[in-house]
């Protein structure tokens, strides 16, 4: 990580904003706008935000050669990714870029190729989930049905560090809660690199 600050870049969607008045009232600014608020109040941490709709997705060489840590929401577009985009995220990661995924992120073609996956699960909306920290790295959910869930959940690839985070429906002003603002926070902290290589080497196999 070059600098004293850590580059953060919220990467968005932006579709359930800007199509569904419902949750526009409750996200104005887009999920990555309200995620931005809160990360620039912290001294040590400063803010990008990139959407689906911008020139090449939002996603340049450039711009991920000069982020720390990658936040990364997608539900309904998930496969709108380009793969080449996709393969440059992963590049990225593997020398030392931090990426944090949120909610429906774990099907994003990025988890999924990353991870080598296919990610997919069962939901039921409008329930309760209660959090339970069961670990420094791994947080545990519980729902209303009985079911549990891997909620928060770490991971190494190459020299990239991983944070999966449940919790962020867009119907629900999660990321306006205190609680979930500090994991979050945390996870931008616990991802960013302390170094970062410019290549990384196909003989090198670090994933844990």
């Amino acid at each position: 990580m070059s600098g004293t600050k850590i580059r953060v870049t919220v990467w968005n969607e932006f579709v359930h904003e800007r199509e569904l008045p419902e949750i526009a009232a409750v996200y104005p600014d887009g999920i990555h706008g309200a995620i931005r608020e809160f990360l620039e109040t912290n001294e040590d941490i400063e803010v990008k935000t990139a959407t689906l709709d911008e020139p090449n997705q939002g996603l340049s060489r450039d711009l991920l050669e000069n982020t720390d840590v990658l936040i990364w929401w997608s539900h309904a577009k998930q496969e709108e990714v380009t793969d080449e985009n996709v393969r440059l995220v992963q590049s990225e990661v593997q020398k030392g870029m931090g990426l944090i995924a949120l909610h429906s992120a774990h099907y994003s073609k990025i988890m999924r190729q990353i991870l080598g996956t296919p990610m997919t699960l069962k939901w039921r909306e409008h329930d309760t989930e209660k959090l339970w920290c069961i670990d420094p790295s791994h947080f545990l959910g519980w729902f209303g049905g009985g079911e549990v869930f891997r909620s928060g959940v770490t991971f190494r690839r190459g020299y990239g560090k991983i944070f999966y985070f449940q919790p962020g429906h867009e119907e629900q002003p999660i990321y306006r809660r205190p609680d979930i603002q500090k994991i979050i926070t945390n996870a931008v902290r616990w991802a960013a690199p302390v170094y970062r290589v410019k290549e990384f080497p196909d003989n090198i196999h670090a994933e844990h």
